[in-house]
């Protein structure tokens, strides 16, 4: 079974963030609310569905699908 990251939600789906695939996060990420335990939901998808435009536990940050790949979560 696969194991769902950030890339694979959808437009209104929400989930909880368990781990991460690598071990380097990008600060930023982390700075922004991207940690283990916070709920995640995708706003919104550019055409392309890069980036991904998401609500963090209240922080909105757009990532990019290369990084959303890796946040390991558990949809809600």
């Amino acid at each position: 079974m696969k194991a769902n990251t950030i890339a694979d939600l959808q437009r209104g789906e929400r989930a909880i963030i368990k781990s991460f695939m690598e071990i380097d996060v990008p600060l930023k990420l982390i700075e922004m609310g991207c940690i283990e335990g916070n709920y995640v939901e995708v706003l919104q998808r550019a055409p392309m569905q890069d980036p991904i435009y998401l609500n963090i536990s209240g922080t909105y940050l757009a990532i990019r699908l290369e990084i959303a790949s890796k946040v390991l979560v558990e949809k809600l």
